[in-house]
């Protein structure tokens, strides 16, 4: 089933807004909040066992956190605790890591696409419940196992962008989060990249996938939409801006692409609850929002 989301991003918005934010966004009848950990701005995880405490029904997708910052063990922990406490409300999301952040830190993997390679299905195998032994260049285990697992899994998401990273998106996790900047022609390419990588690896079925889209509303929204991609000749084609119906034939444009979860991402300027009234309007718009598919 196709869903409208929307982000509460760590730029401006500090930690404490979040709380606040995250009761509005599900007062105004929007099914999915996702956030991100940015160096050096605010844990991915914490933030999300926060949001998801004040809400009732609210879905926080994590999109994403990075892989190189945690052992592949205390992702599971954590994502374990989290999914116990909320079942079937967390949308868990890892990616490379901006990598002069991962250098800084002492994290940079020399090989990103091997460490997501070696740490996903490890850490989708612990969240299943199983015993995991591993001896990669990245993950090794020896018989670890989850005391308390998650009674039903939740999708793993990866992070994806060139086409390398796309397909082994597909070959091993559960779904994929696009970016936004992107075209709904460049969206396509990627889904198709997902969804080949998926079945070359022998997977039935589809990778479940996420884009995020920069939007506006309003009389003035595409100006304003549009100025923050002001590098771009065709800034036009990769915003979404207007009225609610507006954004809603717009969404309709990337549901048609092969996209899932169509996640609206406000501009710094905008008031939150505000922007999020807007984004409940938009899924009352689209015919069949609603549930993870």
């Amino acid at each position: 089933m196709s869903r409208i989301g929307t982000i509460f991003s760590p730029y401006p918005h500090p930690p404490e807004e979040l709380r606040d934010a995250a009761r509005a966004a599900e007062d105004a009848g929007v099914e999915e909040l996702w956030l991100w950990e940015d160096c050096f701005r605010s844990s991915a995880w914490a933030a999300a066992a926060a949001a998801l405490a004040v809400t009732d029904h609210l879905r926080i997708g994590v999109g994403i956190a990075p892989l190189p910052l945690r052992n592949v063990a205390a992702s599971a922990m954590e994502v374990a605790t989290i999914e116990r406490m909320f079942p079937g409300r967390l949308l868990p999301g890892f990616g490379h890591g901006v990598q002069d952040w991962m250098r800084q830190v002492g994290a940079k993997a020399a090989s990103p696409l091997t460490l997501m390679h070696e740490h996903l299905p490890a850490l989708r195998a612990l969240l299943a419940g199983e015993t995991v032994s591993a001896e990669g260049r990245y993950v090794k285990l020896r018989d670890v196992t989850l005391d308390w697992p998650p009674a039903h899994a939740p999708l793993v998401y990866a992070a994806a962008e060139g086409p390398k990273t796309l397909a082994l998106a597909g070959a091993v996790a559960d779904g994929v989060v696009l970016d936004s900047r992107h075209t709904v022609a460049e969206i396509a390419a990627a889904v198709e990249t997902v969804q080949a990588g998926r079945a070359g690896a022998g997977r039935e079925g589809r990778a479940d996938v996420v884009a995020y889209v920069l939007t506006a509303f309003g009389p003035d929204a595409r100006e304003r939409a549009t100025a923050v991609l002001r590098d771009r000749p065709d800034a036009d084609d990769r915003v979404l801006a207007g009225s609610v119906s507006d954004v809603a034939e717009g969404v309709a444009r990337f549901q048609a692409a092969g996209v899932d979860d169509v996640v609206l991402l406000p501009t710094d300027d905008v008031d939150l609850a505000a922007f999020f009234a807007a984004v409940g309007q938009v899924a009352v718009s689209v015919p069949h929002a609603g549930g993870v598919s």
